[in-house]
C-alpha cells in the first residue's frame, strides 16, 4: 500500500498544471469471453481525478471497488495517462475518444489470497465533457480465470 501511495503522490507532485476534473466512477458490466458462468453485473463505485490536459495528454488518479466475476468485492487504486482525441477540434466540450493505460494496486479474494498485487491495463473511452464510458480488456490471469471486457461510466462532479 505504501508503494501505491508513493506512486500517486509522485504523479500529483509532477503535475505543473492546475487540477481539472473530479469524476464519480460507476462500475457496471463485464462480458466474459470464454465462460458465461461468472457474475457480469460488476456494480461498484469509485473516484477519478483528471489533471489538466497538456497537449491532449491527461494524467489521472483513481480508486474504486466493485463486485467481481465471483461476486466478491475487489478494490483497486492507481493512476495513469490517456490521450484525448476530440471528434470536433473546435468543441472542447464535445465528443471525444480517449486511449490510455492505467497502473494499479488491486486486491481480489480469489487471487493471491486477497493480498495486493500490481497490474496495468490499456483502455479506451468515449464521451463528452460531463459523461464518459470506459472499456478495458482484461486477459485471463491464470488457467482458472477467463478473459473479459469491463465497462465503467464516469460522471463529472466538479471542475477546478
Amino acid at each position: 500500500m505504501r508503494a501505491v501511495i508513493t506512486i500517486l503522490m509522485t504523479m500529483a507532485l509532477l503535475q505543473t498544471a492546475q487540477a481539472d476534473e473530479l469524476h464519480v466512477v460507476l462500475n457496471g458490466k463485464a462480458i466474459h469471453l470464454q465462460n458465461r458462468n461468472y457474475n457480469e453485473d460488476n456494480w461498484g463505485l469509485g473516484i477519478n481525478y483528471d489533471f489538466a490536459a497538456r497537449n491532449n495528454w491527461i494524467n489521472f488518479l483513481n480508486a474504486s471497488f466493485f463486485k467481481d466475476s465471483n461476486n466478491q468485492t475487489s478494490k483497486y487504486a492507481g493512476g495513469g495517462t490517456k490521450r484525448r482525441y476530440l471528434l470536433d477540434s473546435k468543441d472542447t466540450d464535445g465528443w471525444h475518444i480517449d486511449a490510455g493505460i492505467i497502473g494499479f494496486l488491486m486486491t481480489r479474494e480469489d487471487y493471491k489470497e486477497n493480498q495486493p498485487f500490481f497490474g496495468a491495463l490499456p483502455f479506451v473511452a468515449v464521451g463528452k465533457s460531463w459523461f464518459t464510458v470506459n472499456a478495458t480488456y482484461i486477459p485471463a490471469m491464470t488457467p482458472k480465470h477467463t478473459s473479459l471486457f469491463f465497462f465503467q461510466a464516469m460522471v463529472r462532479v466538479a471542475e477546478f
